[in-house]
């Protein structure tokens, strides 16, 4: 099955960061997230994909999904029922290929939707993580069965038995020496396996350090998370290791990725955060503004931002890097409510879009820069769920981006606004949180009303709206009607004149 949904909206609030990028001091990073249209898909590893998009695995929602740098979900159900795919890469056939670790199969997936699954031999094997290897094949990790697995683009795959029992091998990359090179979560080692299957093995010093994720950094090391002694950690191809410990406490570093900036960047699982480390060993680090994300997986996109899977919110997150001003006020509102935009630190006389959603979506508003990269603009705010978004602005000859913070807040509208008691009236609500129950009430007596759903942003109109009665006693004259969500406990309120 596959379904799309256009332009959900960036929810996380605006963040200001104390690290750098491109050599900037005070660099900004806006923090942007978009709902998954699937509740509860549990969002695992993230990848770029070979047409301009970012692939995700869902374990739960038994998905892999799609979404674009504008932020367009699709999503694409695996054939086989409760599979849970967990990693995911872009194979050397421009297809995606993933991991069902519930099932013991390896799939494959065309940039279409089209699939196909491939039975690992070893049962139980728990399959995690998978990389593009250095001789046209795919190899993979086997968390349970104590393995490494390679795969060839016609599905015949070979499995290689870990030296040391129980070991548990989870990240797996490509090294700079044509190996692969993989973290024992359990067995406290980064082991390396040639293409011809010869393993080595390097223990770790840090004793209960569960290497999680490994890629290959920019300097020709490995660089690795250590979830369990919240480290970062570095190993050179002749086995040297240096570790790196994460300012903040049991934050659980996760998924690490290089940056745009030639620096890597890890994912903070239980910190709430993503991190950036330099190839000296910087650390500096950017909270989440809402809790618990549940950060995991990171990569850098085609735009040269970071994505990132949440967890904690079911969202698939974006952090830009701001490069000029902008805000809106005011910075709170519902839906159509009246914004101003302000802009500074564009180029002079250069178009500015800002965007209903990510880059490259709906332009909610553009204005051209006066002489000194400034502007304002009027618009009204558009569809999107409850709570913190972001707005953002993008000159269209710099490139340079603004990312300006609003509050979503719900409300009601009625249809017809005004009748007599025993009447009915549509209720439609906008702000509410994704996909929640939202329950409507009659305030002064107080009674309830019904109950609706509300979609991907917040909204239930249409066919989705609620059909009310006026109640009997309802008092003549102006009175509320409101709506509660059911996970968010947000209200939003409409009026209703008895006559």
């Amino acid at each position: 099955m596959k379904s799309a949904f256009s332009y959900p909206l960036l929810v996380v609030l605006l963040s200001l960061a104390g690290g750098s990028f491109a050599a900037a001091a005070g660099q900004q990073i806006a923090f942007g997230g978009f709902p998954i249209p699937t509740a509860s898909s549990a969002p695992q590893c993230i990848t770029t994909g070979p047409d301009g998009a970012l692939y995700f695995a869902e374990y739960t929602g038994n998905k892999i999904g799609r979404i674009t740098t504008a932020g367009t979900i699709t999503e694409y159900t695996v054939p086989t029922p409760k599979s849970g795919p967990i990693g995911i890469v872009t194979g050397p056939d421009a297809a995606l290929w993933f991991t069902e670790t519930t099932v013991d199969k390896i799939g494959r997936m065309t940039t279409t939707g089209t699939f196909s699954e491939y039975a690992v031999p070893t049962s139980g094997a728990g399959l995690s993580n998978i990389t593009t290897g250095p001789d046209g094949a795919l190899w993979f990790t086997e968390t349970q069965g104590n393995k490494i697995g390679r795969i060839t683009t016609s599905g015949i795959v070979t499995e290689y038995t870990l030296p040391y029992p129980g070991s548990n091998p989870v990240g797996i990359t490509m090294g700079p020496d044509s190996a692969l090179w993989f973290a024992e979560s359990a067995g406290n080692r980064i082991g390396r396996i040639t293409t011809t299957g010869t393993i080595t093995e390097y223990f770790l010093s840090s004793r209960g350090a569960e290497p999680f994720d490994i890629v290959l950094g920019p300097d020709g090391a490995l660089w690795f998370t250590e979830i369990a002694a919240n480290k970062i950690g570095r190993i050179t191809t002749a086995g040297t290791i240096t570790e790196h410990a994460v300012p903040t406490s049991n934050s659980g570093p996760a998924g690490i990725t290089v940056g745009p900036d030639g620096a890597l960047w890890f994912a903070e699982v239980s910190g709430n955060k993503i991190g950036r480390i330099t190839t000296a060993g910087s650390i500096t680090e950017y909270a989440f503004p809402n809790s618990p994300s549940g950060p995991g997986s990171i990569v850098t996109g085609p735009d040269n931002e970071l994505w990132i899977t949440e967890n904690g919110g079911n969202l698939i997150g974006e952090a830009v890097f701001v490069t000029a001003n902008l805000s809106v006020s005011p910075s709170m509102g519902s839906y159509q409510a009246s914004l101003s935009f302000s802009g500074s630190g564009f180029s002079a006389g250069e178009t500015v879009y800002i965007y209903v959603g990510g880059v490259g979506s709906g332009v909610l508003a553009s204005s051209i820069a006066d002489s000194s990269g400034s502007f304002t603009v009027s618009s009204h705010a558009p569809l999107s769920p409850y709570g913190p978004r972001i707005f953002v602005g993008v000159g269209q000859n710099s490139g340079k981006l603004g990312a300006a913070s609003f509050s979503v807040i719900p409300k009601l509208t009625l249809n017809p606004n005004t009748g007599a008691p025993g009447s009915t009236a549509t209720a439609q609500g906008f702000g509410f949180g994704p996909g929640e129950a939202v329950n409507v009430y009659w305030q002064k007596p107080f009674v309830f009303l019904g109950t609706a759903t509300a979609n991907i942003n917040g909204t239930f109109k249409g066919s989705a709206a609620l059909q009310i009665i006026v109640p009997s006693a309802a008092a003549p004259g102006v009175n509320r009607v409101s709506g509660t969500g059911e996970t968010t406990h947000a209200t939003g309120y409409g009026k209703f004149t008895v006559e």
